[in-house]
């Protein structure tokens, strides 16, 4: 080589040797990360979730690099493809997809082994039942950013309806049913565009956030809500949550009529009449944000009927000095073993059907391992509670059946889907098992 092609030749080949080398210690990082995840057993998504078709995957990296949550190494590159390598992390942003230039990703709902059921709903939010639209948690999308941002997206969609905002009869434009992000952001565009609409909330304000444990921290995402602008947390507490939407409620003057539950919906020749416990509504348009809370899941054992057994922690301090049992794997079930731990004089124990916590978040895991090992929680493994007794409650397990001392059982086994309650309206739901 002459002197000039070694130098300008010798600064590409130490570029290149350590553009080859970064890229070789990423890689060997997301195939560890993606082979502690299968000796784990974490790896079923909680939410919706990317699958990558690797015949259009060129290994670019975009989705690993837009993935918010790209700390928790959700998305990796193992021999030049992209892989879901944290499953257990994916919390269904789907930024991922929109950055892929290879059109290479999809997001899907379930797995092979976990089915979920979801509502027929179109891109513009409408059922299969003209005039009826679904938006947020209910649809199978969680995040409140992604609730808020389909909350008013249903209402543009709403607007396209014929009759829509001419207010020239007695039949008001749209019944919102839920005053959740997506009923509360629904609410705010139908002001905005001076619809003539109801809200109506079978419960209290904040939706799914307004049964979290006190104190809980919410992970929330940047979302602009119509009249009031950009709402942005990063971190904050259920109860500042719940103040800033108490704020939008005043600040908006939405009349939100809680504690009114819909009993049925009935198609009459220009939409729908809504039967509440309390009123009647002739409505053009309806729109459920209704999340997919439902009906608590129930064990189904002989003695859950006690009143000691309940579906939800509202206070821990209500625990001290007793026996707990905490039932369930996911978020809420730890967040309220651990919280219950930590008060006076509890004895608290976790019980779960499977091997390992793989819907929980990473910091509720780690936080459940520091309580079991600081001795104030036990945690039952492969689990089952086979029967509740007044002052004790029996366990079953792979090698023993357990006969423990209980006071209280919080069961944390997530809802039913309102299937019944959406069939009764004509609205099909489907059980999707890792389709799109």
């Amino acid at each position: 080589m002459t002197p000039l092609m070694w130098l300008y030749g010798l600064p590409l080949i130490v570029i290149l040797f350590f553009y080859f080398w970064k890229r070789s210690a990423k890689h060997q990082k997301s195939q560890r990360v993606f082979d502690e995840t299968i000796s784990s057993g974490m790896t079923e998504p909680a939410s919706i979730h990317p699958v990558v078709n690797h015949a259009l995957c060129l290994g670019c990296a975009s989705c690993v690099t837009a993935c918010p949550e790209k700390s928790k190494d959700v998305l990796g590159i193992i021999h030049g493809k992209a892989h879901l390598t944290n499953p257990t992390h994916c919390i269904g942003h789907g930024a991922c997809k929109t950055a892929c230039p290879f059109n290479a990703i999809e997001l899907v709902f379930g797995t092979e082994k976990r089915g979920v059921d979801i509502p027929q709903v179109n891109p513009d939010f409408q059922t299969n039942v003209p005039g009826i639209f679904i938006a947020g948690e209910l649809g199978g999308m969680g995040l409140i950013r992604n609730a808020v941002k389909q909350g008013v997206e249903a209402v543009d969609s709403v607007c396209k309806i014929k009759g829509i905002g001419k207010n020239n009869d007695d039949m008001i434009d749209l019944v919102i049913v839920g005053a959740g992000p997506a009923g509360i952001a629904a609410s705010l565009a139908a002001k905005d565009k001076k619809l003539n609409f109801v809200t109506l909330e079978q419960e209290s304000l904040g939706g799914t956030v307004s049964h979290y444990p006190r104190g809980k921290v919410v992970m929330t995402a940047p979302a602009v809500l119509p009249i009031i602008g950009k709402m942005q947390f990063k971190e904050t507490t259920k109860e500042a949550l719940m103040e800033f939407w108490k704020g939008v409620v005043e600040k908006a003057d939405l009349k939100i009529k809680d504690r009114e539950r819909v009993e049925s919906i009935e198609a009459i020749k220009t939409g729908f009449h809504v039967k509440t416990g309390t009123s009647e509504y002739d409505t053009r348009a309806i729109l459920l944000a209704i999340g997919r809370r439902g009906t608590p899941r129930k064990l189904g054992v002989p003695g859950e009927e006690q009143t000691k057994v309940v579906y939800r922690l509202v206070d821990p301090a209500q625990y001290r000095n007793q026996h707990v049992l905490v039932v369930g794997g996911g978020d809420s079930a730890l967040e309220a073993a651990v919280s219950i731990s930590e008060e006076v004089g509890t004895t608290v124990s976790i019980s779960y059907r499977s091997e390992a916590f793989s819907r929980a978040k990473e910091k509720n895991r780690i936080k459940i391992a520091d309580a079991e090992k600081a001795g104030r929680l036990r945690v039952l493994m492969k689990s089952n509670v086979k029967h509740i007794e007044q002052d004790q409650v029996v366990i079953t397990t792979d090698d023993d059946e357990l006969r423990i001392d209980n006071n209280a059982i919080i069961v944390c086994a997530g809802g039913i889907l309102p299937t019944g309650f959406l069939k009764s309206i004509g609205i099909t739901v489907d059980t999707k098992f890792g389709t799109a």
